[in-house]
């Protein structure tokens, strides 16, 4: 049995709450350990992005249920774009479900653009595939504002 930091636990632990299809600790503690990780978080939820490059890529982005819509979301997307661009990045990137609208606005009030399509991308357990939606942000210009 390995053992799990509790940042890592913690981590899947508000993953639960926020997505159906939640991403282990072990998944977290791996993840944590690469080079270029983002990780910003306040209570109630966290974003985990990766900087390559001159481009970073938004992971995850949870945020507790019954938190939401109270601007969480907008301050970590925010301040991870701030600090990959601290990191080199000149580009933000992420998927989303097409059928996420809350997402979907989000990102668009903070200024993505889509870019491209990847079909049938999220599986659903009751009914076909949801397409995924792939959006950029280009850092060079402007950094999101909440």
């Amino acid at each position: 049995m390995s053992v799990v930091d509790p940042l890592s636990r913690g981590l899947a632990e508000l993953h639960a709450e926020a997505f159906d299809a939640p991403w282990t600790a072990e998944a977290f503690s791996g993840l944590l350990t690469q080079p270029g990780m983002v990780l910003e978080a306040e209570p109630g939820g966290f974003i985990l992005a990766r900087v390559a490059g001159d481009e970073a890529e938004i992971l995850t982005l949870a945020v507790r249920p019954e938190v939401r819509r109270g601007g969480i979301a907008s301050r970590l997307v925010v301040a991870a774009a701030a600090r990959s661009t601290s990191m080199g990045a000149q580009r933000f990137l992420l998927e989303v479900a097409e059928d996420n609208g809350a997402a979907r606005a989000l990102y668009d009030r903070l200024g993505f653009e889509a870019a491209g399509r990847r079909r049938r991308y999220y599986a659903r357990p009751e009914g076909p595939a949801v397409d995924a939606l792939l959006l950029v942000l280009n850092l060079a210009d402007r950094l999101p504002t909440g």
